[in-house]
């Protein structure tokens, strides 16, 4: 029935246009942002669980970062020892052949004495966000004592931490500094003879002794933190992954929505127009 109060089609025609203009604002702000669950409002229970994954991402980030600074401490203080290690195979050749007469002591002991400042130049080099195992000391000069804690993890959001000893029990005892400090500078008492080139050796294997187990123990300590580092990054990653799925919008189908909803959009308002014509039509019956 045809009325000039009431035009039921042109009200359900516009009804539609609303209709396909709120989903083509939804799927553009969705194209424009990236997300389909944007907030609570979207979707409550995804909106709350991706939140609280965000969170705990966050966090497992903040740990993997402090994980790395501990792997660095670590990888630096085992790389040190390794190159005193080396260095002191080079004074013990050295040594050895201060005991043939024949040799000129010496040029040897200037050798000796020269190698001894690179190893304590090795020793002092190896810190790492202000802290040197080597030395057992921070950037303040503050002692870290005999074995100092590293975050090797967490479990449950506890933090745990595992201790690593800074002074060798076998050989020369104490820390990588005051071991070097025993041979890094020698006179011409230490080569005399037989006997005294003997004790030198025999000071020179106790420190490679003690900074060999030293050596040890740094690279464990780096071994154990890396598995963790990459455990983290690895639960991280799925982390993200998991809220990704639950709050990223697909940008081929929001694209694909949206060129749908703009040929319906189109459509409608052909409708709207055809609508509105059947009210200018009675008008006629009046000429």
């Amino acid at each position: 029935m045809a009325s000039i109060l009431t035009n039921s089609s042109s009200m359900a025609a516009l009804q539609t246009l609303r209709s396909i203009s709120s989903q083509m604002s939804t799927t553009q702000e969705r194209i424009s942002s990236g997300l389909k669950v944007g907030s609570a409002s979207d979707n409550a229970a995804y909106w709350s669980i991706s939140t609280t994954m965000k969170a705990e991402s966050s966090s497992l980030s903040v740990v993997g970062e402090a994980l790395g600074m501990g792997s660095s401490l670590a990888d630096i203080a085992s790389t040190a020892t390794e190159s005193i290690v080396d260095l002191l195979g080079k004074i013990r050749d050295r040594v050895t052949a201060a005991g043939e007469s024949t040799n000129d002591k010496a040029k040897i002991l200037t050798e000796l004495n020269q190698l001894g400042t690179q190893m304590d130049q090795t020793v002092k080099a190896a810190s790492f966000n202000g802290q040197n195992w080597l030395t057992a000391e921070d950037k303040t000069g503050t002692t870290l004592g005999t074995s100092t804690a590293v975050l090797s993890g967490i479990t449950g959001g506890t933090l745990n931490f595992i201790t690593v000893n800074l002074e060798s029990a076998t050989g020369a005892t104490g820390n990588t500094q005051a071991i070097v400090d025993t041979v890094k500078a020698f006179t011409t008492a230490d080569l005399t003879n037989a006997a005294a080139v003997q004790t030198t050796l025999g000071k020179i294997d106790d420190a490679i002794a003690g900074i060999t187990e030293l050596g040890a123990t740094f690279g464990a300590a780096s071994s154990r933190i890396d598995i963790q580092k990459d455990f983290i990054s690895k639960l991280t990653s799925a982390i993200d992954r998991g809220v990704g799925s639950l709050v990223d919008a697909d940008m081929n189908e929001e694209s694909t929505r949206l060129k749908a909803l703009q040929t319906q959009q189109q459509l409608a308002v052909q409708s709207l127009s055809i609508a509105n014509s059947s009210s200018e039509s009675i008008l006629q019956l009046f000429r």
